[in-house]
């Protein structure tokens, strides 16, 4: 009897032992396949759905009817943008597709999809720092930003006024968003008590 459990002991340690191992391989696999394909811009569109299949759609038409467009025209993939800065933004990014993914796949995601997690300041400074080292004073927004928001957890983002989707902005003009721009402008002032 002694003999039997022990041979069942092994068995089943065995089992568990291979099992562990698949999961420990399965993880790191995955995250690289996954890595790989929010590569591509066509990948994540096609589990993603309304108005991101629009977004898309549109960036592959060539034209520069909104922010995503001109980006996509300059090589700029949407992870780029949907993603942080280093390994540990591209973990992030990968973590929310993959809930993302699992929402497709079970069929719970709402329609249209809400914007859950928008871009912050640190995803565009990625390429645009510079924006913060030109120290005019038609610039004094950028550069008092950071400050901003050391102090105000409301403060302003770049997509406030740079919107990456919004259609009816002016290219020539960094595609602002004319009447946030007014607000953001306003809320910046009213904070500072110059309003």
């Amino acid at each position: 009897m002694f003999g039997k459990r022990l041979y069942i002991s092994r068995k089943w340690a065995r089992r568990l032992l291979l099992v562990s191992g698949l999961i420990l391989l399965f993880i790191p696999v995955s995250a690289l396949v996954g890595a790989q394909l929010e590569n591509n811009d066509a990948f994540c569109a096609s589990c993603h759905t309304e108005p991101e299949t629009t977004y898309y759609h549109r960036t592959q038409k060539g034209s520069l009817s909104d922010l995503a467009a001109f980006h996509a025209g300059e090589g700029v993939r949407c992870i780029d943008c949907h993603s942080g800065e280093g390994v540990n933004g591209r973990i992030h990014a990968m973590t929310l597709g993959s809930q993302d993914l699992l929402k497709f796949v079970s069929r719970s995601y709402p329609q249209p999809a809400p914007l859950t997690h928008p871009i912050i300041d640190e995803n565009c400074l990625k390429c645009h720092q510079t924006v913060t080292d030109n120290r005019d004073f038609g610039n004094h927004y950028h550069i008092f930003m950071s400050k901003w928001h050391e102090l105000d957890k409301d403060a302003g983002n770049c997509v406030d006024c740079h919107a990456g989707h919004l259609t009816d902005v002016a290219p020539q003009q960094a595609f602002l968003n004319e009447q946030q721009v007014g607000a953001t402008c306003d809320a910046c002032h009213t904070f500072v008590g110059r309003g």
